[in-house]
């Protein structure tokens, strides 16, 4: 399962990166970077697989994600099942009913803006990569503020200890797609439910 996704991030080139003084290994890869371009063959593996794994996504009212990268997950979803898409924003319009958020990952913080959903409504929430779990965590603890349900929760890659803290501190269960290792030398695939 997801072999096109797995060889695709085994073959991703690691760069070196800094954050506030420390060198960690970065992947630069289509899903999580859109470096190369996105093949439609590793979008339709990766819809396919999540909208199998949801029971065909006929009980939810729109696919949410976090603007950029998971955009491009949440949209062959949409397409596949006519559920709206649902896109939480970096920038604020002040429609009325929008909510704002906080969000703190290993790499950035910032406000994000959540509209168009309502009490009652009920979403499945796909991102690219989930590492520290920072910006999920706010978006779940948003979205039980709003009573709006989470039908599932679906992340292409893992890195790190995001998920636990996802599941420890909401009770929510994040389905990892393909969880990673990340070295100076390369992309191991380490584990996942793909």
């Amino acid at each position: 399962m997801l072999e096109k996704l797995k060889k695709s991030l085994i073959e991703a080139p690691v760069i070196q990166k800094e954050s506030d003084g420390n060198i960690y290994n970065y992947f630069v890869h289509p899903i999580s970077d859109g470096i190369p371009a996105i093949g439609t063959d590793i979008l339709d593996e990766i819809s396919d697989f999540i909208i199998q794994s949801c029971g065909g996504c006929s009980d939810i009212d729109a696919v949410l994600t976090v603007e950029s990268m998971g955009i491009p997950i949440a949209i062959p979803i949409s397409m596949k099942t006519g559920v709206p898409t649902s896109i939480v924003r970096k920038r604020q319009y002040g429609l009325p009913g929008e909510v704002e958020l906080s969000q703190s990952t290993g790499y950035s913080k910032g406000k994000l803006y959540l509209n168009g959903l309502k009490k009652g409504d009920r979403v499945l929430v796909v991102d690219d990569v989930i590492s520290t779990g920072g910006t999920l965590l706010a978006l779940l603890k948003c979205l039980d503020r709003m009573g709006v349900a989470v039908a599932g929760i679906f992340c292409v890659i893992g890195r790190g200890c995001g998920p636990e803290i996802i599941e420890r501190e909401t009770g929510h269960k994040v389905t990892v797609l393909v969880d990673i290792d990340v070295t100076r030398t390369g992309v191991t695939i380490s584990g996942g439910n793909g």
